[in-house]
């Protein structure tokens, strides 16, 4: 391998509301017109027009169903290769476009989200989008736009378990996301856009504590310490910026950000983003807090990692660390009116430290 050679660039692929979309628009068309296109041309939101293939299609008396299977590009995403099938039928008189929810599609079941209780979860962007597009389909062949779109995602609901969807009371499957069409690969903006939904949520169901952890060991230490629900729990990751800013706007009443002592150590000396590739422990600032819990013999010595200092140290600089990224945390937030705490959790699910807002509750 070349070792000089540029980073291959990511491909982009596609939402599932821009699969469904497709599937939609194939389906209106067999079921105004009698004939299929495959492949089948749509519009996305920003105004691009892409093409996408038809895994099936029949069609019967009355209605017709078209199948595009997902292409996530190069994200990692939970439905890429999934199958968005989308069956058509006439409405009736004045409906317009409405939804139903197929097999392996959610139905949302608290409030906080874009889309109501007792609806499906397709986002308001797909609904959108298929809207346009069979609305578009009706004009051109003289017929009246009544519709409905029945969206199913065969084995949707397993793979919803591996999102955020049972947490925010999403229940029976997977949503229609998607608000420009396009599928970034590894997303900062997807995880953020979790997050506030997650908040959203909460503060909906009239949460008055949540957690933000960095992680699943974080995470479930604080659940079972605190005793709170599963969606009580927002899966910050390494975005304790994206958390706290949208918590400045939308705050809840009290906030524990837990983490591992790395990670709160980070935001301890101000980053907001945790991510390894974009933030580093500052070593030497960190031994430096730790000050007088080094035993003398070991002053002077050139430290390797965090955890390295936090052994030596021992937990008392935990609780340190923990009452700093208290104050980074309170700074983002000014004067908001929340309260915050930070937990520090190691490797075995142990917590470490507890700091409230001055900085002085132990575990």
């Amino acid at each position: 391998m070349d070792q000089g050679a540029p980073p291959a660039k990511l491909r982009t692929g596609f939402t599932t509301g821009a699969c469904a979309t497709a599937a939609a628009a194939a389906a209106g068309g067999a079921l105004l017109t009698g004939r299929w296109t495959d492949p089948v041309r749509i519009r996305l939101p920003r105004g691009a027009e892409v093409s996408f293939a038809l895994a099936a299609f029949r069609s019967g008396e009355g209605w017709a169903e078209a199948a595009v299977v997902k292409d996530a590009g190069d994200d990692p995403d939970v439905t890429h290769g999934a199958t968005i099938v989308a069956r058509v039928e006439r409405g009736a008189p004045g409906s317009g476009v409405t939804f139903r929810a197929g097999p392996g599609v959610g139905i949302v079941t608290r409030p906080g989200l874009p889309i109501p209780p007792g609806e499906p979860a397709i986002n308001p962007v797909p609904r959108r989008m298929m809207s346009e597009a069979l609305t578009a389909l009706a004009e051109a062949c003289g017929a009246a736009a009544d519709f409905e779109v029945r969206v199913s995602i065969p084995g949707g609901e397993a793979l919803a378990l591996k999102t955020w969807n049972p947490r925010l009371g999403i229940e029976g499957g997977l949503s229609i996301l998607g608000t420009t069409g396009i599928v970034r690969p590894f997303s900062c903006a997807a995880w953020i856009a979790s997050i506030h939904r997650g908040i959203d949520v909460a503060l909906a169901c009239g949460l008055v504590h949540c957690v933000g952890s960095t992680g699943a060991t974080s995470e479930k230490a604080a659940q079972q310490y605190f005793g709170l629900p599963d969606h009580a729990m927002l899966d910050m990751g390494d975005f304790a910026g994206g958390m706290l800013k949208y918590l400045r706007r939308h705050p809840i009443p009290r906030v524990t950000i837990a983490g591992g002592f790395g990670k709160l150590a980070k935001l301890a000396q101000g980053a907001l983003d945790l991510h390894s590739s974009r933030s580093q422990v500052d070593l030497a600032r960190l031994a430096r807090r730790a000050g007088d819990l080094i035993p003398e013999q070991e002053r002077g010595t050139g430290w390797n990692s965090a955890l390295q200092l936090l052994e030596v140290a021992g937990p008392e600089l935990a609780q340190r660390i923990a009452g700093d990224a208290l104050v980074t945390a309170r700074a983002l937030l000014g004067a908001v009116p929340i309260d915050l705490d930070a937990m520090v959790v190691d490797r075995g699910g142990r917590i470490l430290a507890i700091a409230d807002r001055d900085g002085s509750r132990g575990p």
